[in-house]
């Protein structure tokens, strides 16, 4: 792996962690402001809303490799259009997992869809994507910017070589 791999790779794994601290902020605070809960459904279970924000993260983190291991330093650019396909791709896991696990403590196939509406049309969703969308831009910036690259800033007085 080179070098750029594993500062992409890093920076990766912080860029996730960081989108996961954002959506868990942003449902409390959305929460907190609508008086609603995440998922309405009261028959949904424990392990349903965290297994939706699990599989987004997943998403966007695998995205976030995919962006940043494939292209050299010298190729990356800030990535607009990837950034919107990985919101709108972090939005379709986060609702197509819920639905699923859903049924699958539902036991039927009916209420998936009525659990995946439910979930679409409720800012949660949206949250998700814009989170998602936002994480994506600033890496790809970060990136494109060559941040670690060349090691550390040098001070005039220490560049005596160049």
């Amino acid at each position: 792996m080179r070098d750029y791999q594993k500062y992409a790779t890093i920076l990766a794994v912080f860029t996730a962690v960081l989108y996961l601290a954002l959506v868990v902020a942003a449902f409390g605070l959305i929460s907190l402001a609508t008086n609603t809960d995440v998922i309405t459904q009261p028959d949904a279970g424990p392990l349903v809303g965290p297994g939706m924000t699990g599989t987004a993260v997943l998403l966007v983190f695998i995205l976030l490799l995919v962006l940043g291991v494939n292209a050299p330093p010298e190729r990356q650019r800030i990535a607009v259009g990837f950034a919107v396909g990985t919101g709108l791709a972090a939005v379709a896991a986060f609702v197509a997992a819920g639905a699923v696990l859903y049924a699958v403590g539902e036991g039927q196939s009916i209420s998936m869809l009525t659990f995946a509406s439910s979930m679409l049309l409720g800012p949660y969703a949206a949250a998700t994507g814009i989170l998602a969308f936002i994480v994506v831009l600033v890496y790809s910036w970060i990136l494109a910017a060559r941040v670690g690259e060349n090691g550390r800033p040098l001070w005039p007085w220490e560049r005596r070589g160049e």
